[in-house]
């Protein structure tokens, strides 16, 4: 495509020379499709066997499967008896469901008499209606009465007789019935319990030998034996995972091995843990198979209302044996909700009241007994039988009908970090504030340094039983206070706090509990590092406001020309983000994203340098980090990648000094707010014990001066990112995302209670939703994938395995004279459509065709139609099928492989789709290869070209620029092969550069919006918008047909124009980062129907009634009408 024109003269033109497209055809690719696993069959050996065996304590039945299309094998420490890939279906590797038409159930083939209702309903009638309002949707909108009409009412065992006038339906009784039914059977032994959590309050000095007893009720949890049980007999455990394994990428040049890490079986916790099972002594008499039930845990508080006080604490359980796709889907079952924990209750002020404890030791006590709740609730759920099965396993009868011995493991535990906090007995935010390492919090800020890497293996936390049994001792027994001298000299150097860890206690000292406590990138980052990053870029731009407030004021109107991106990879930003109004996760996610264009300017140099450049590795680390598949090369990107993040932190701190940054109005406002609170309470506290009241005192209400902290546990975390991914696989595994989605349900079955004991109702709720997915599962109703593929259209039935899909329906069709008289002055290049079926390999735009030549093309009718939408399949980095969804109104940019080669070849190309067409055509003559009608599809695109003299790459730090090709080349137009776009991209507007019109003279066009008449002088390519693009830039995605093992991948992605005029931002770490291959979140429609397609075609009114007829009318000879030759 693009080559660079020579310079024009100064003057010439208002914006840089614009490339001309080499008039030839974008590469094409082999886009491979997904594939299961290779089936677990040992490879051969070349090895000899010996002669005389040699006896060993320990047998190793290791091997390796053999490779798959993408060059992947799993290699098995020991011969697994059971593989679930057997079981995953191509449709399971794809992130969007094929099709949402469903097949209603029907009579025909029904046998006469029907199977009994399930226990304790007195009909199906009452099952179906029951099991229909405790599934689906708790707000019951059109979608949720289609189901009720298809499952329920159209039902063969439905029977309206059930529901007459004797039988007095009501949906309490029936929800009553169940529930005690449930609770007098043993028809769910995994269901809740409840329990009173007991504390020991320590008394203080009067009282030395007295420790006082608060007992806080309520506590509902599911035994978690019982919940392992259930587990491996749902229909659910026929895919999970028994024996760890290694994945591994062979290179099919050099042979070279290179190690793969996704899921948690892969992952070296697994495998060791695994290796430490077989090395134990067996059970006596015992000769079954030892496998891990690999445990997750998830918890986190949450608001269940947005006003009003009510709460819950819920705690989520999932099996790491299934496969982390699985447990991403809020609907798939795998989340086992197994505890709410109790909060302190108010009367315990009243209870520490009676003890005379001074209202200054309270504080302390206070955050005490919320440790020592935390941990009494975890001694509950670790109970004997729980410690029984983890030491001793439990025998259990799995999916494919063999018996094993099961063992229970802890692998991770999500969660925030004050919840981390309470569960590592470490105090929030002390001098030692990691709770995996013992590293300073004056040394926080060091992050990335070598130092800062050996100091942390030298400083792995280890649990101080002895120094907890002395604090304990000292208060207990001695009569000293939680917060007294004698037992800070002993817990405050380290951070520790005075309350015994359960799971230490329970599973001995061997259990490392500090292990579990996983990084956390949403809270500690997205939330966290980028959010004060973002905070104290507005805190510069207001300082930097002060001489040229129209820059700042630039920065909110340039959000809101951001483009979308996908289904809801990047939304509208509506509000002003300054004001961080209620903004999430993912809001932040797009928000770091994007940043790069809209700040882009609005600083002076060298400043807007150093801000882009630290931009740009805060994007490509948040992207490294959120991968879903790791390999050796990228594990070490991401490392040098935090390295180079923790020096532009630092950089970015000291040179944001140079400007009077003080608090943002926000700031100020939350801080002024909670200083007079603050004094009030303490006056109140003044006030009960002295005679003489003393006012509140009023905080100062002026912003005052601030700086960007670092020295915080969020931003010391990033360093322990590229070390966790291996132990427990890829940080999506285990992201407190997974958690927050789950809290979803919660919310949903607490807006179904009456508000009153809600905890015992949302308990019963979600007991009555996991016994119907049951009774689906073991009815074979429901499938692990409950989406079906519609039988009406093979292209929807194997839509992911089409390259793309564009509607055949003829309801918007355009006469081609019509067409072109329209828009006659928007240029395009003829002869696409006789390139294509002559069979080249190239567009032709430069060929010479003779008229002869033209007129063997014939369209039928003399029609072309039209069509709203164009989805675009293809398969993601990580080998599973994705989407994008093309729209020339809204989501109309799109890329494609480049043919050029060299250093310097931009690995893309880039257009704009300003139509998506296709025609029926038949081609005649002595060189047509057919002579049949055919199905044409082609897209008409206006052409992208690199920016002359613009550097951009990851050592550079800089995002790729490009810009539509000028009116005045001949290639600025043309056509497409639909089968050429490789996916959708996001381009971003450069908004310093502005706007121009000497790229397109001329308005109106199709080419632009309606009312527009200017065009953006450049685009940024977005190449972080999500993973797999961020891999297309730095190569190495196996899934893209790359081998991460060659270096060469990288020569592509580091462009270095010859043109001298550009900038040379170089990066001074650029060696420290050197280049190796490298939502939602789902990109794509949630549907591949051709009806979602048509009923969204063209915002025109209805075709003609004779449509059909008129395609009929035979051949017509377009030569001469300027679209004739497409």
């Amino acid at each position: 495509m693009p080559e660079s024109l020579p310079l024009p003269p100064t003057g010439a033109l208002p914006v840089p020379a614009r490339p001309q497209r080499i008039h030839r055809l974008p590469r094409r690719f082999v886009d491979k499709l997904p594939e299961a696993e290779p089936a677990v069959v040992a490879a051969t050996s070349d090895e000899p066997r010996p002669i005389i065996p040699r006896v060993r304590l320990i047998v190793h039945d290791a091997f390796k499967t053999v490779t798959n299309s993408f060059h992947i094998l799993r290699f098995f420490p020991n011969r697994p008896s059971y593989d679930p890939e057997a079981f995953v279906l191509p449709q399971d590797l794809a992130n969007f469901p094929e099709s949402t038409e469903h097949d209603s159930p029907t009579s025909e083939g029904a046998s006469a008499a029907l199977p009994p209702p399930p226990y304790p309903y007195s009909s199906m009638s009452v099952y179906r209606l029951m099991q229909w309002v405790n599934s689906g949707s708790n707000l019951k909108s059109e979608s949720e009465v289609n189901r009720l009409v298809n499952d329920v009412i159209r039902a063969e065992d439905f029977q309206a007789d059930d529901f007459n006038s004797k039988f007095k339906f009501d949906v309490g009784r029936e929800h009553q019935k169940f529930d005690d039914a449930i609770n007098s059977s043993s028809l769910l032994k995994d269901g809740w319990r409840e329990a009173t959590v007991d504390i020991k309050i320590p008394a203080g000095e009067d009282q030395a030998t007295d420790t006082h007893v608060f007992s806080v009720p309520g506590f509902r949890y599911r035994p978690l034996v019982e919940v392992i049980k259930a587990a491996f007999t749902d229909a659910q455990a026929r895919l999970f995972h028994f024996s760890p394994f290694r994945r591994i990428f062979v290179s099919p040049l050099t042979g070279h091995e290179t190690r793969i890490y996704d899921e948690l079986y892969t992952s070296d916790a697994w495998l060791n843990a695994q290796q430490d099972l077989q090395r134990a002594a067996n059970e006596p008499g015992c000769k079954l198979e030892k496998v891990i039930a690999a445990l997750m845990f998830w918890s986190d508080a949450t608001h269940l209302a947005s006003f009003g006080t009510a709460k819950a604490w819920p705690l989520y359980m999932f099996f790491g044996n299934l496969s982390k796709y699985i447990r991403a889907k809020p609907n798939s079952g795998a989340c086992h909700q197994t505890a709410f924990f109790p909060s302190l209750p108010d009367s315990i002020n009243d209870f520490l009241r009676t003890l005379n404890i001074s209202s200054n030791q309270q504080k302390a006590l206070l955050t005490h007994c919320r440790r020592e709740l935390m941990h009494e609730a975890w001694k509950l759920l670790l109970d004997a039988e729980f410690v029984h099965a983890y030491i001793h396993g439990i025998v259990l009868k799995c999916a494919d009908g063999v018996y094993r011995r099961v063992y229970p493991r802890i692998f991770t535990y999500s969660a925030d970090y004050p919840e981390k906090v309470l569960l590592a007995n470490i105090r929030d935010n002390g001098i030692c504030l990691c709770p995996r390492c013992l590293v300073p919090k004056k040394k926080a800020d060091q992050m990335g340094l070598i130092y800062d890497l050996k100091l942390r293996v030298r400083l792995a936390r280890t649990y101080l039983f002895d120094e907890i049994t002395r604090a304990r001792d000292f208060i207990f027994n001695k009569g000293y206070m939680v917060g007294s001298a004698a037992v800070e000299r002993l817990c405050k150097p380290q951070s520790i706090v005075p309350t015994m860890n359960a799971f230490v206690e329970r599973l001995g000292s061997m259990f490392n509990p500090f292990q579990m406590l996983v990084v956390d990138q949403m809270h500690e980052f997205e939330l966290g590092v980028f959010k004060a990053v973002l905070i104290h870029i507005i805190r510069v731009l207001y300082a930097a406001g002060k001489t040229k407030k129209e820059q700042l004021w630039t920065l909110f109107p340039r959000f809101r020309q951001v483009p979308t991106f996908g289904v809801d990879t990047i939304r509208k930003f509506s509000n002003n983000v300054s004001e961080m109004k209620k903004l999430g996760a993912r809001d932040f996610e797009d928000i770091l994203q994007n940043l790069i264009p809209v700040v882009d300017g609005l600083l002076d140099e060298p400043y807007n340098s150093f801000l882009l450049t630290l931009l740009f590795r805060l994007a490509e680390w948040h992207a490294l980090a959120k991968l879903r598949m790791h390999t050796d090369l990228t594990l070490e990107r991401l490392k040098n990648c935090s390295t180079i993040v923790g020096k532009e932190l630092r950089r970015f701190r000291d040179w944001s000094r140079d400007f009077d940054t003080v608090e943002l109005p926000k700031e100020v406002n939350i801080r002024v707010r909670r200083a007079a609170k603050k004094s009030e309470t303490e006056a109140s506290r003044h006030n009960e014990t002295e005679s003489q009241p003393v006012p509140a005192s009023s905080p100062h209400p002026g912003p005052q001066k601030r700086q960007l902290n670092i020295n915080t546990y969020k931003f010391h975390a990033i360093g322990d990112y590229a070390p966790t991914i291996p132990v427990f696989g890829t940080t999506d595994s285990y992201s407190t995302q997974t958690g927050e989605l789950a809290h979803r349900t919660v919310k949903g079955a607490y807006a179904r209670t009456n508000k009153s004991h809600a905890m015992k109702q949302i308990a019963n709720h979600e007991q009555r939703r996991r016994h119907f997915r049951r009774q689906l599962g073991m009815h074979g109703t429901e499938s692990v994938y409950p989406i079906k593929g519609s039988k009406k259209d093979s292209r929807k039935s194997g839509c992911a395995e089409l390259h793309h899909i564009i509607s055949e329906s003829r309801r918007y069709r355009h006469d081609i004279i019509s067409f072109v008289h329209q828009n006659s002055q928007d240029p395009a290049k003829t002869n696409h459509l006789l390139t294509r079926l002559l069979g080249h390999d190239f567009d032709g735009d430069d060929e010479t065709y003779s008229d002869a030549q033209r007129a063997s093309v014939h369209i039928v009718s003399n029609r072309i139609y039209a069509h709203k939408t164009m989805r675009i399949n293809y398969t993601s980095y990580d080998m599973r099928r994705d989407q994008d969804s093309i729209n020339p109104r809204t989501h109309n940019d799109v890329m494609m492989v480049s043919p050029e080669t060299g250093d310097h070849a931009h690995p893309f190309w880039y257009a704009r789709v300003l139509g998506i067409f296709h025609a029926q055509v038949c081609h005649t003559g002595p060189e047509a290869r057919s002579h049949s009608v055919q199905n044409m599809e082609f897209l008409w695109v206006r052409w992208y070209g690199t920016e002359p003299g613009y550097r951009w790459g990851y050592k550079r730090a800089r995002l790729p620029k490009i810009g539509f090709v000028p009116v005045d080349d001949e290639g600025a137009f043309g056509f497409l092969d639909p089968s050429l776009v490789l996916r959708a991209c996001h381009l971003t507007p450069v908004f310093s550069s502005g706007r121009t019109r000497t790229l397109l003279d001329f308005s109106p066009s199709a080419a632009r919006h309606p009312g527009e008449d200017e065009d953006w002088v450049n685009y940024y390519v977005m190449i972080f918008v999500d993973r797999d693009m961020c891999m297309r830039y730095l190569g190495g995605g196996i899934g893209h047909g790359a081998d991460p093992n060659l270096k060469d991948n990288d020569s592509r992605r580091e462009v270095e124009n010859t043109d001298e005029t550009g900038n040379d931002e170089r990066d001074d770490d650029a060696s420290v980062g050197e280049d190796i291959e490298e939502d939602d979140e789902d990109d794509g429609e949630d549907q591949c129907s051709e009806d979602s397609g048509d009923t969204e075609d063209l915002s025109e009114e209805g075709a003609d009634s004779d449509s059909d007829a008129s395609v009929e009318s035979g051949y017509f000879d377009v030569e001469d009408t300027g679209f004739a030759d497409l």
